[in-house]
């Protein structure tokens, strides 16, 4: 949402909007950028 944002002013919000991150690695497999983005803490759904 929006409003972590101390640009933002909250008052000025008529509705909160969500955010979407896309993270490009240069692993060379899908197992191998999940190994390195797991090493950084990456939240993952099991």
């Amino acid at each position: 949402e929006q409003i972590i944002f101390p640009e933002i002013d909250f008052d000025k919000i008529t509705k909160i909007s969500g955010m979407n991150i896309s993270i490009v690695t240069s692993a060379k497999t899908d197992n191998e950028a999940r190994a390195l983005l797991s090493k950084f803490n990456m939240p993952f759904r099991k």
